[in-house]
């Protein structure tokens, strides 16, 4: 009778390295969500604005956005608004803050008129900084210099 060595074999060892496949995936999958959701967070109402070199963006600590589309539909902070309840919105923010700023905008398009009715109700609601938002005009490309 032959006796044998009885030796253990060794079981497999715990795995000491990460995988990082499945957090890569998760990455490229949010990044891809983010990628989609990112424009929707933009201003939804399409303006032509009027071109100036004078435009610079900043922001004022507290203001609101009123727009007047071409069609001279108003905006109060992106939502469509009748005048009466433009002009309550407009005095509700007056009420909470005296030195809230006005952001106009008025397409292109829109009678004089109806913007300057716009401003009064801001006028009258109490809120006389008013800011004129418009864009500046594309850069022209400096001309090359001719070879002689």
């Amino acid at each position: 009778m032959a006796f044998g060595r009885l030796e253990r074999t060794k079981g497999s060892e715990p795995m000491s390295d990460i995988n990082v496949t499945p957090l890569v995936d998760v990455m490229l999958v949010l990044v891809v969500i983010f990628i989609i959701t990112a424009p929707l967070l933009a201003s939804s109402i399409r303006l032509d604005l009027p071109k100036t070199d004078a435009a610079k963006p900043g922001e004022p600590p507290k203001f609101v956005t009123l727009v007047v589309n071409q069609g001279g539909q108003a905006f109060f902070n992106d939502r469509p608004v009748t005048q009466g309840e433009l002009a309550t919105a407009l005095r509700l923010a007056a009420q909470d803050n005296p030195e809230t700023e006005v952001q106009l905008r008025a397409d292109q398009g829109v009678p004089y008129g109806r913007v300057v009715e716009v401003m009064g109700e801001a006028q009258k609601a109490g809120l006389n900084r008013i800011g004129f938002v418009a864009e500046a005009p594309a850069a022209a490309t400096p001309a090359a210099p001719a070879s002689r």
